[in-house]
């Protein structure tokens, strides 16, 4: 029988409305329903395309032993992040506080007051390698909340006292002492081998780029310029690039960017194209333009609703295995392309037979490729542009093939709900990439997804609304017969 997610927009939360545990949202019934009981509220932030929170939901919350358990000693609430980045923002910080990190799922255990004691990410069913698991962990929360009171309500009221000081520290002022000191520390945090600013996992910092690009106005300092090439092709090299189908995955889990995660998010995809094309407009160089009108591509084919607007996300998962839609074993590629253009992507795409990757729970070699460069495609035969052209060509129709190819495989969910704030950053890129390219087909699609937002994210007193999915909030009809606009 359904939980009370069922009545929900959120993908996120419909993944969990046949959970055996008894899901709530985030309402005031849930703390009413917890403070009659004199239960804690187990909270559990994710979203749809969070590969370790479909791991967590298939190892406990599908699990009868692990769901009676949380329904026995708690009231459990789930949010979606990306509904409600205000309630994740606070309850992150505090798991930052208590553990020194965080991450998605997101685990926090509170008074039905709402102040967090425990916080966690993500938690095995079983205890294991030194970590304890959700039956452990869970009877050790019902003893100390049933034993230990007072212990527990001193821990919350200090946790909230640092979330509140936290919360009320200002910045200082902006100037160029601030400027030079940060460009001092990226600097220092610099892998001039790989690109980047972080060992591993490795996330794309596009707004690390478009600070450097003024930092660079601002001094002439031409060795931010070198930071800013490596970093860019890099990634564009790398497999955390989406070769066949273009975009970007959400991280690497190595320093080389190699292996991806597998998701891809809408905020990814504008601020890589924004990035990607100012950096062109101040390098000239051509695989940066590439990478932002290939960007562009993926997100106008594929993350584009009928409305205008654009959807939030895509799942790493397909038939429950990361990666599988985008990973290609040689076989595969036998069946896909002549031999004569097997042999011509085997070499340039850095594909063997065995696997170009190993698998991060054994350590054994996949099996699977990750299409990724060595270096952009050039050679000396070149037009002026700095790119060969049999080489361009070939390759595109190889690339082609094999798009349509994997076309056919079964497809990573769609997180289909639209967002505003992210909608924003995506017109915004579009348009910076309008201006910089001349390209009136960016403009347009800006201008639609704007009308789109306005049109239908507006509620009747004139508020912008946060989040769109199936219902136009103007007229509370289907967005897709557009009845409310003029």
């Amino acid at each position: 029988m359904p939980n009370k997610l069922a009545q929900e927009k959120s993908p996120y939360l419909l993944q969990h409305a046949k959970n055996p545990v008894d899901w709530y949202p985030w309402t005031d019934e849930a703390f009413v329903k917890a403070a009659a009981e004199d239960k804690p509220i187990f909270l559990s932030i994710g979203y749809s395309t969070c590969h370790w929170c479909h791991v967590m939901e298939h190892e406990s919350f599908e699990d009868m032993e692990v769901a009676d358990l949380l329904n026995d000693t708690f009231v459990c609430i789930k949010v979606d992040r990306e509904e409600r980045p205000d309630i994740d923002a606070l309850y992150m910080t505090a798991c930052s506080m208590m553990t020194g990190s965080g991450g998605w799922p997101l685990t926090i255990i509170m008074t039905p007051d709402r102040k967090p004691f425990f916080a966690g990410t993500y938690f095995a069913k079983h205890s294991g390698f030194g970590k304890i698991g959700m039956l452990d962990m869970v009877a050790r929360i019902r003893e100390i909340w049933e034993n230990r009171r007072g212990e527990v309500e001193r821990s919350a009221d200090n946790i909230l006292e640092l979330l509140q000081q936290n919360r009320s520290l200002g910045g200082a002022d902006l100037d160029e002492k601030i400027l030079h000191a940060a460009f001092t520390e990226l600097s220092r945090r610099y892998d001039s081998v790989n690109g980047g600013f972080s060992r591993a996992p490795k996330f794309p910092t596009p707004h690390i780029t478009t600070f450097l690009l003024r930092y660079w106005k601002m001094t002439g300092n031409e060795q931010v310029i070198a930071m800013i090439n490596n970093t860019l092709t890099s990634m564009r090299l790398g497999g955390i690039y989406d070769h066949i189908g273009f975009g970007f995955h959400r991280y690497s889990t190595d320093e080389k960017w190699l292996l991806p995660h597998f998701e891809k998010m809408l905020y990814d995809q504008a601020l890589q194209a924004a990035a990607y094309a100012e950096a062109y407009q101040v390098t000239g160089t051509t695989l940066f333009k590439q990478t932002a009108q290939e960007i562009f591509t993926y997100v106008l084919r594929d993350m584009t609703a009928p409305e205008g607007g654009f959807y939030s996300a895509e799942d790493a998962d397909s038939e429950g295995v990361e990666g599988k839609f985008y990973v290609w074993s040689i076989s595969e590629l036998q069946q896909a392309l002549t031999p004569q253009e097997l042999e011509r992507i085997l070499k340039m795409y850095n594909l063997r037979r065995e696997g170009n990757f190993q698998d991060e729970a054994t350590g054994a070699q996949s099996g699977a490729n990750i299409f990724h460069l060595s270096r952009p495609l050039t050679d000396d035969a070149v037009d002026d542009t700095g790119i060969n052209l049999d080489t361009r060509d070939g390759l595109e129709a190889i690339r082609k093939k094999l798009f349509n190819v994997r076309e056919k495989r079964i497809h990573p969910l769609k997180d289909d709900k639209i967002l505003t704030d992210w909608n924003g950053l995506m017109i915004g890129a579009l348009a910076i990439g309008a201006r910089i390219f001349r390209n009136k087909q960016y403009l347009q699609a800006a201008i639609r997804a704007a009308d789109f937002i306005l049109s239908c994210l507006c509620d009747r007193n004139g508020r912008l609304l946060h989040r769109y999915r199936d219902v136009c909030i103007s007229c509370l009809g289907p967005a897709r017969i557009i009845c409310c606009r003029p």
